[in-house]
């Protein structure tokens, strides 16, 4: 028995202590927001955070949850997530939108460390994340409007 701690929420799961966190999240728990994409810690649709940092979930076993935070896009609520969540929205980011929890919790990183990026500073923290659909100008565009809030 495994207890982790996922949205200010204690779970106690029965699975192997190498079951990577997402699966925990998807097929045990029900958080499905959190999403899976390549399982090889390159696209970034399955990004939360652990005690703060962004990790891929896919190849993170659940041992290294055990006593720490887990936060998914469905707990993402402190002012920073929020503003960046309504910034995806204003600016309509997603096409498909397969990929934009990943981007969101990269992003609420991103403005956490550095409340007034550049460009530059976008483009290097969003750089693990990939958008099949190419909307990286409005992921940039809504990462400078949730900055300004």
């Amino acid at each position: 028995m495994i207890t982790v701690k996922v949205n200010g929420v204690t779970y106690d799961v029965d699975v192997p202590s190498e079951m990577p966190i997402l699966w925990v999240l998807r097929d045990i728990l029900g958080f499905t927001g959190t999403k899976f994409g390549c399982a090889a810690a390159q696209c970034g649709a399955c990004m939360v955070h652990l005690n703060g940092a962004g990790i891929r979930s896919c190849i993170t076993p659940v041992a290294r949850a055990e006593g720490k935070d887990i936060v998914t896009i469905e707990g993402l609520n402190d002012a920073i997530g929020k503003s960046v969540q309504h910034a995806w929205e204003e600016v309509d980011v997603p096409q498909c939108g397969y990929c934009q929890s990943g981007q969101i919790m990269a992003a609420t990183i991103l403005l956490r460390e550095n409340p007034s990026p550049s460009d530059k500073d976008i483009d290097h923290a969003m750089s693990g994340n990939i958008c099949r659909c190419g909307t990286y100008k409005r992921i940039r565009e809504a990462i400078h409007l949730a900055a300004r809030k």
